[in-house]
């Protein structure tokens, strides 16, 4: 048997790794595994045997090295093992495009955004627009929206679009207003909403459906801008340790990126998507139904994502009463509930999964209306595992109905922590009842797939799982958890990040735990998940990451064990 270590350089590191996939057979050794079973009970190990890029056996030392043969062997030091992490949820271009271009994520006050963009266009000179994303108006304190007078400042002489961080409103300069021909007299869209100041001018910011107006004069990325953008994507995933991502909302270019990446070989995360909304796009993806399991099982687009509000920190969620902060609105619904029907039961009745966004208690109950709607029509359409995303602010009353319809909640541990500074603002306290509620799901039986919404939040799932186990911020706040009473179990949250999200992408049966016969995407990790304080978690730092008993990343310095 020949052995080698993570602690070897990367270069060499992976061309180890290469050799190993190519034989065909490994041993893992020398961890402290972790996999849940089936019935999500916690299992532990000392070893696995992998063959053809699936789990054979998982065992003690002794057991699994006298059945090796000539088996390659990875030495894992000693350190924890775990199945490879999914996110249910999250943007893999977007999270791509946030390498490339202005990173607004982490400004602390107007003036460090601006100067970021300001930097960010004097480095790219020849870019016909400068586009970013990663403001948010509440971090910085502002008490309002910024204005297009405020981004001239950092850049005038061509238009500048900078998405907020929760991509459900976008700040525009004086130029991109001009291009687009935005004036006074333009009317607010369906579903969307143009900020106005005290004369009823667009003040530079765009909510929602608003957005199209400034979007549709964006250039669209070339095909080769996109490929470096799905580059660095899976770059970050394999750092980050995931092995799976659940893509809410493709259109049919970057359907046609992810099918040559598989056909490539080039896909180093299992990637499930969702066709954005049930128009064009999806007329031309679907016509010959749903795709499983291609590539080696690389790609999936069996779901339809769509859209029934805005996201709450930019007041765009929709609620049965007015925002408690802005008491003439109730956000924006997108749809009509006869629309909203009417678009999933063409997607179901295309075999489609059917994925929607849903954020303020108005949208989570048209919603659930429209299911039920639709499975009184078509009864059959509930084996299809349709979700709810986010399914952030739900009333109390409505909470059981996702059993009842037999919806996964797919959910996003990390939107708890980075909204608790607002969301009691946004909605007050009694409605924060009903609100990232993953207990109260949990107790009735609900699966939660757990993500992060990437770029929103950041990749890193172990962020998500801290959050999902303390509702606390990095920094330890508050001392006690922001509403305790709903946080997980360790055990929940990582069942969330790998089981049940496996579940929610119809791939449970393959995926999410390293039981045998299953697909070999496992992490090796720095620290032991479930024996480190809680404070601890969100430090974790993935050392590997293999994907079909094929390792797609190694750190470049590994800690000493």
């Amino acid at each position: 048997m020949r052995i080698f270590h993570y602690s070897l350089p990367l270069a060499l590191a992976m061309a180890l790794g290469s050799a190993t996939a190519a034989a065909g057979e490994l041993l893992v050794d020398h961890v402290d595994g972790y996999t849940l079973d089936g019935a999500g009970k916690l299992r532990r190990f000392e070893a696995m045997r992998v063959a053809d890029g699936k789990v054979v056996a998982t065992g003690s030392h002794a057991e699994l090295v006298r059945k090796a043969g000539k088996a390659e062997v990875v030495d894992g030091g000693g350190h924890a093992l775990l199945p490879g992490l999914i996110d249910a949820h999250g943007h893999v271009m977007g999270l791509g495009e946030m390498k490339v271009r202005a990173d607004l994520v982490g400004t602390s006050s107007l003036d460090d955004a601006l100067a970021r963009v300001r930097a960010f266009a004097a480095k790219h000179p020849d870019d016909v627009w400068v586009i970013g994303r990663g403001w948010n108006q509440v971090v910085w304190k502002l008490g309002r929206f910024p204005t297009a007078a405020e981004l001239d400042r950092a850049v005038a002489d061509r238009p500048a679009w900078m998405h907020r961080v929760d991509g459900h409103a976008a700040w525009a300069n004086a130029a991109a207003l001009r291009i687009a021909g935005v004036t006074r007299d333009t009317p607010d869209p369906p579903g969307g909403r143009i900020e106005r100041d005290a004369q009823g001018d667009p003040s530079g910011v765009f909510v929602d459906a608003a957005m199209a107006l400034v979007e549709r004069h964006v250039p669209a990325p070339t095909e080769a801008e996109a490929a470096r953008m799905l580059d660095a994507a899976l770059a970050e995933m394999a750092r980050v340790g995931l092995t799976g991502v659940h893509d809410p909302g493709i259109d049919a270019d970057t359907y046609a990126l992810y099918r040559r990446y598989a056909d490539e070989h080039k896909l180093t995360a299992r990637i499930y998507a969702m066709i954005g909304d049930v128009g064009d796009d999806f007329d031309t993806i679907a016509a010959n139904g749903p795709l499983t399991g291609y590539g080696d099982g690389f790609l999936d687009v069996r779901a339809v994502k769509l859209y029934a509000d805005g996201a709450l920190g930019s007041r765009g969620a929709a609620l049965l009463a007015p925002y408690s902060d802005d008491r003439a609105n109730t956000g924006l619904l997108f749809h009509a509930p006869a629309e909203m029907t009417a678009m999933i039961d063409k997607a179901v009745g295309k075999g489609y999964q059917v994925c929607i966004h849903a954020i303020g208690d108005r949208a989570n109950r048209e919603v659930l209306d429209a299911f039920a709607s639709v499975y009184a029509k078509r009864p059959d359409a509930r084996a299809l595992r349709n979700r709810i995303e986010h399914a952030q602010v739900v009333a109390p009353a409505d909470i059981p109905r996702f059993k009842a319809l037999d919806l996964v909640a797919s959910m996003q541990p990390t939107h708890a922590t980075s909204d608790m500074n607002m969301a009691e603002d946004r909605v007050g306290r009694e409605r924060l009842r009903g609100a990232y509620a993953w207990r109260t799901f949990l107790e009735q039986g609900t699966r939660i797939a757990g993500g992060s919404d990437f770029p929103v939040e950041s990749a890193n799932p172990f962020f998500g799982l801290y959050s999902a186990v303390t509702r606390q911020d990095h920094d330890g706040h508050p001392p006690h958890g922001w509403h305790a009473e709903q946080a997980m179990t360790r055990i929940e949250a990582l069942r969330a990040f790998t089981l049940d999200a496996a579940w929610a992408g119809h791939a449970s049966e393959s995926l999410g735990t390293l039981e045998p016969g299953k697909r070999a995407d496992f992490i090796l990790v720095d620290r032991d998940y479930f024996t480190v304080a809680p404070s601890e978690i969100w430090k974790t730092r993935v050392l590997q990451t293999w994907v079909g008993g094929k390792r797609v990343y190694a750190a470049e310095t590994p800690a000493a064990r």
